[in-house]
């Protein structure tokens, strides 16, 4: 179990820039800028363009030059900002301390910019948060890499070993490429780096299918005489060696797995309060008057990971022995009435506003599968388990676009899992959006599956 703290240091430095702008506001008082209209006007502005600049993607290999362009973009759209705000609501008059608020506030952010970047490099020299690193196949530019490794302690990577096909008389090969596998899954390795020019390209995507099951970061070396496409995101270690990122999903990026999960928050607060609240009296009334059990149908899901949780519904059947090991099937005996309508109108799934709430689950994400019948459809499906690194949903992209309820057909599952990963591949808070809206139109067309 991978216990990291490196994704509370973005998050952190956030809030060090704003609590510097507001403090140099406050310090220097003047009650032009010591008011809410400018503090709350200058926090939003600086917290939208460092997003769009990308100001605080800012890694280990990140060298002082970058650092430095990314301060000089941020700063002149920063200062166009803040002298906007005298041309908009203060009519472009010269207020007292307006150079010297400006001047103070470039001045401390860049000192604390530098300073996170040194303090964070000398706490990694002295080998506190280290990634293990292993390297694929032997060659000048892997050769390259390992030697980083070795003489840039501050950047804060173990290297481990390399494996090749070539028998070498070196401590440091760790086995043939095969032996990749067993090695990662016997030891603690956070990235795989291969070389381009040492593995065939069926190779490469084995090693990529493992290293998405296993959670592990790939990294791939390239010849540097050979062009690239744009899609592949080029990183510099050290200002020198060029590597090639492997396309990173949407949710790789802390800012949209933070703007998701506000989005669910609040849209299931607004389900919970406005809806679940007066209906469930009328639905415990109507379901307990048809059938013996309660109005909340408890049942494991696999959530992301593959970790089980508590799914709840609105008991839609007889209470029976079946319910944990297979899907409901067109007719089923086991429905009762008011059942039947609340699975076609999916009204049943509503309590799942609760798990979306507590955080097992999100409003748009693959559906969660019983456990049992994932295990049957990974035999089916190659990448299933890919659909386990998301949150599962209430609603997604595999079922607006009829791919929901019985699995009839080994395409049917197949199907479903290929439109999971084009979601998760591809996702946007757009793309959320449509699939709400297309589940809420589906409600009213009414699905031909939804029994």
């Amino acid at each position: 179990m991978k216990k990291r703290f490196s994704y509370l240091i973005r998050p952190l430095q956030i809030f060090v820039d704003l609590l510097i702008i507001n403090v140099i506001v406050y310090l220097i008082y003047d009650k032009a800028f010591l008011n809410v209209y400018f503090l709350s006007y200058i926090s939003v502005f600086w917290l939208v363009t460092t997003y769009l600049f990308g100001f605080y993607n800012v890694y280990r290999y990140t060298g002082l030059l970058r650092v430095s362009t990314l301060l000089g973009k941020q700063f002149l759209l920063f200062i166009l900002g803040y002298f906007a705000y005298f041309g908009f609501f203060r009519e472009g008059e010269v207020v007292n301390n307006q150079f010297l608020i400006l001047i103070s506030i470039i001045l401390s952010v860049s000192l604390v910019k530098f300073l996170w970047l040194l303090l964070l490099k000398k706490y990694r020299s002295l080998g506190n948060n280290f990634r293990t690193t292993i390297v694929v196949g032997f060659d000048d530019s892997s050769k390259n890499i390992i030697k980083l490794f070795k003489s840039k302690s501050n950047l804060g990577y173990r290297y481990l070993g390399f494996f090749s096909d070539k028998k070498y008389k070196n401590s440091e090969c760790l086995g043939d490429l095969e032996s990749v596998f067993k090695y990662v899954t016997d030891n603690f390795v956070d990235q795989i780096y291969c070389s381009l020019s040492s593995l065939n390209e069926d190779q490469i995507k084995k090693i990529n299918k493992f290293a998405i099951d296993k959670d592990i970061v790939l990294k791939l070396i390239p010849n540097s005489s050979e062009l690239y496409s744009k899609n592949q995101s080029v990183e510099y270690y050290d200002d020198a060696l060029m590597v090639l990122n492997v396309n990173k999903l949407p949710f790789e990026f802390a800012e949209n797995f933070y703007i998701k999960r506000v989005f669910d928050v609040f849209f299931s607060l607004f389900v919970i309060i406005f809806l679940l609240s007066w209906l469930l009296p009328i639905l415990w009334f109507l379901i307990k008057l048809e059938s013996k059990g309660p109005l909340i149908f408890k049942q494991g899901r696999e959530g992301i990971n593959g970790e089980e949780f508590i799914c709840y519904k609105f008991r839609s059947m007889q209470i029976n022995d079946l319910s944990d090991k297979i899907h409901a099937t067109k007719n089923d005996a086991r429905v009762t009435k008011i059942g039947a309508f609340l699975r076609k109108t999916s009204m049943d799934e509503l309590p799942q506003f609760f798990n979306v709430l507590v955080g097992d689950m999100s409003v748009v994400g693959p559906r969660p599968h019983l456990e049992s019948l994932s295990l049957e459809y990974q035999k089916d499906v190659d990448d299933y388990l890919k659909r386990h690194i998301v949150k599962p949903g209430i609603t997604g992209l595999a079922q607006v676009s009829g791919y929901r309820g019985e699995i009839k057909r080994r395409t049917d599952i197949k199907n479903r899992v290929r439109l999971d990963i084009f979601y998760i591949e591809n996702w946007s808070f757009f793309l959320d959006i449509k699939i709400i809206l297309q589940t809420i139109l589906n409600v009213f067309k009414g699905e031909e599956k939804a029994y």
